[in-house]
Order: structure tokens, then sequence, then C-alpha cells
């Protein structure tokens, strides 16, 4: 009996203990919190471009025959005027040979039917001959005269196809394959040409907005036609196929006259400068272009979590009660998010710890970080 009275005291504890446990429930977690603010913001849009040189000439002979030189070996650099290639000239010196020898008779043939013409018009002065004779050698003399026209141009001819014989390079620029060799037959008619010769000193870049994009990309940029609206873009990077940045920056410099039907995109070219020839005609990369948002909202990227294709946050109303909250992103900026809609200045976000949060949850605010993903943008 004695013993019984001493276990109830510690029996009507543990059950009061346990009453109050099951009273106060689980603690609310400790999570940690950034306050969403507003200001000026830079972000950068990607494009896929391909890369051409400003001019890419394709090098084809321009009479039939025999390859006898190349002068020149695949990537080299050439000048205008440079001797690339030289066809088996024999059969154009003959025909210019006898071009000549045209030219010369039919000069020799105007001589005589100029003496006739004179020889006539005394005889026709005196009444020795009619005037029909007089006019006959008249007519025979313009014919030579013909003639001779004719000769001088076969002539001139015959020289052209010659100079063909020597193919010059018709602008600076850097060799690509070679695709006949020496003792190849060549005709202007070949389905290839002899290389392609690519001017790259500067670089054409192209690449294409979708007509969402080309409405925000023309909306950014003062001016009243497009004309105008370039000459305020700045300058732009290229990103290449290693990611890496191009040395020097780009200008945009042309929008096409129309959107793409198949595509909906319509393409813009910026133009850099390759005074090294440190790249060439077919170099694929990317176009990076900056546009600049007032009042714009960032939310770091690992505050949010993506479910069905949309992106959500974990605001905190007065309460510190947490709601999952759609945003719609419009961009990026370093490793925070730009936001359209969805939050405003002054929203609380949990930043961490949101794989256990669950809908309307009490939360305690670790602390409120203000300014703080504005730093992280500018760093």
């Amino acid at each position: 009996m004695k013993q019984l009275l001493l276990l109830l005291p510690l029996f009507i504890y543990g059950c009061s203990h346990d009453q109050h446990s099951a009273d106060t429930g689980p603690t609310a977690q400790t999570l940690p919190v950034v306050e969403i603010t507003a200001g000026q913001q830079t972000t950068f849009q990607e494009y896929p471009a391909a890369i051409t040189g400003l001019d890419n000439v394709e090098i084809r002979p321009q009479v039939d025959g025999i390859l006898d030189r190349v002068f020149i070996d695949e990537g080299a650099k050439v000048v205008k005027g440079q001797a690339l290639f030289k066809i088996n000239d024999r059969p154009f010196r003959e025909q210019l040979n006898l071009a000549k020898a045209g030219l010369q008779a039919a000069e020799a043939a105007v001589e005589n039917t100029q003496l006739e013409v004179e020889k006539m018009t005394r005889l026709s002065e005196n009444k020795v001959f009619s005037d029909f004779q007089l006019k006959t050698a008249t007519a025979a003399h313009k014919v030579a005269l013909a003639n001779l026209e004719q000769a001088k141009a076969n002539l001139a001819n015959a020289q052209i196809n010659l100079d063909y014989t020597v193919v010059k390079a018709p602008i600076n620029g850097y060799i690509g394959r070679l695709l006949k060799k020496q003792g190849s037959l060549v005709s202007p008619a070949d389905p290839d040409p002899l290389t392609q010769l690519s001017d790259v000193h500067e670089l054409h870049v192209y690449f294409s907005l979708g007509e969402s994009d080309f409405a925000t990309f023309r909306s950014k940029y003062e001016g009243n036609t497009l004309e105008d609206k370039l000459q305020h873009i700045p300058p732009v990077e290229l990103l290449l196929s290693d990611n890496s940045v191009y040395g020097s920056l780009g200008k945009i410099d042309m929008v096409d006259g129309q959107f793409d039907k198949n595509t909906g995109a319509i393409t813009l070219r910026a133009t850099f400068p390759n005074e090294h020839g440190l790249l060439r005609s077919g170099n694929t990369g990317k176009i990076r272009l900056s546009m600049q948002h007032q009042d714009a909202l960032l939310v770091p990227q690992s505050a949010t979590i993506e479910l069905q294709d949309k992106i959500f946050v974990y605001a905190l109303d007065d309460s510190n009660k947490v709601a999952k909250q759609p945003i719609t992103v419009i961009g990026k900026s370093g490793p925070n998010y730009l936001v359209k809609d969805g939050l405003v200045a002054g929203d609380r976000i949990v930043s961490k710890g949101m794989d256990h949060l669950q809908e309307g949850e009490l939360i305690i605010p670790e602390k409120t970080v203000k300014d703080s993903i504005n730093r992280t943008a500018l760093h």
C-alpha cells in the first residue's frame, strides 16, 4: 500500500506531461526568407547564329581546257588579282594569232576598196564611168569597213579568252578546298567550282528572333523606324561553339524585310571585325543580346520549384504562413529569374528548404535579407 502511494504522483505527472506535449504539436520550421525588391536590371538572351564572310565567291573557269598549274594551296590567303590557276593556253594563242591575221586581211581589204572608190570618183567626174559603178565601189568599201570591225571584235574576243586561261582572285580572302587538281579537264559548265574564296576580314553573323521576341526587341530602343532603332542598339557579343566569348563586339546592322512563313521568325545580321582571320565562313555560335529592364523583379532560381512546366515560389503572408505561388519568368540575370507576374516588390519568399513545405504551413523566418537579390545580380 505504501508503495502504491509513492507511485501515484509519478503516474499523474507522466499523464500531465504527455497531455502537455500533445497540446503543443510539432514545432514550426525555421527557414531563410528573402524580400523581393525592384530595380533596373540587365538580362541576356542567346540565339543560335550562323557565321559567314563578307564575301564568298565561287572560283570557276571561263574557258574549256586542261588545268596546267595550281598556284595556291588550300587555306592560303590571297590578294585581289593574284593568279590562282593556269589553263593550257596553246589553243587560245592560236585563236589569237588567227584573229590577228584576220584583222590584217580586213585592213588590207579596206585599203583596196578605198582606192577603188577614189578611182571611180575621178572617172565618174570625167564621165568615163556611170554613177552606178561608183555606188557599187562605195558599197564594197562599206562592206570592207564592217569586216574590219568584225575582225577587231574577233581579236578582242580571242585576247579575252587567252586572258581567261589565268584564273585570278577577284577579291582578297582565303582559299577553300581545291576541288580540281592539276591535269583535270575544266569547263564553265562544271557543276562544281575550282574552289571557293572567302573574304573574312569582317564577319556577317545571322540569327533569328521569334515574333514575340522581335516585338520586345523592337520596343526597347529609341527611334521611329527600324533604321533609327538600329543606331541605338548597343554592341552585341558572339559566343563561339565552345561557349567562349569572341574577342570583339559586333553591331546589328540589318533586319530582314519579312518573317519566314514557315518558322515565324525574322532574320537579323550583326557584323564583327575579324582582322586576324581567326574565324571563317561556316563557323557557328550564338549571339548574346542584352536587355535593360526598369523596375525589374528578380527571384533566385534556387528559391523556385518547377512543376508541369510551371515555376512556383513559396510566398509568406503576414502571419508567416506559406502559399505556393506561380510566377511568370521572362528572362535570367545571373543566378536569378526576371519575373513579370506573380510577385510584387516587398513580397517575401522562402529561399531554401522548400522540398518539405506544405500549403498553408506556418514557418519561422530565419531572417529577411533586403536588396540581396540585387547585390547578387550586380556581382
